[in-house]
């Protein structure tokens, strides 16, 4: 697993910030070990969409990702904030 930092968000392709979280495209708990840095909102945005057997089996990778309706809005909706923005994410509720 590498951990040196790319320049951009491997989601939203936007420049990194301050803080990364590191992501597993199939989660660990599935045996995925490849990750990728994302921004934090970027991280959650992902997990509050999708559980790990949806992210397993059909979601990992970007191009992936960015084809669920979900997700596709909040990128169009987060393209052009600045690299360490925040907002509070919500678990979508069943």
């Amino acid at each position: 697993m590498s951990t040196s930092a790319p320049e951009n968000c491997a989601l939203c392709a936007r420049p990194l910030g301050r803080r990364i979280e590191w992501h597993h495209w199939v989660p660990k708990s599935r045996g995925g070990r490849e990750v990728a840095a994302l921004h934090p909102i970027c991280h959650r945005a992902i997990h509050n969409a999708l559980g790990n057997k949806d992210l397993a089996r059909a979601y990992a990778s970007a191009a992936a990702l960015s084809a669920h309706p979900e997700i596709a809005k909040f990128l169009k909706w987060v393209a052009n904030k600045p690299p360490d923005f925040h907002a509070p994410t919500f678990r979508k509720r069943g």
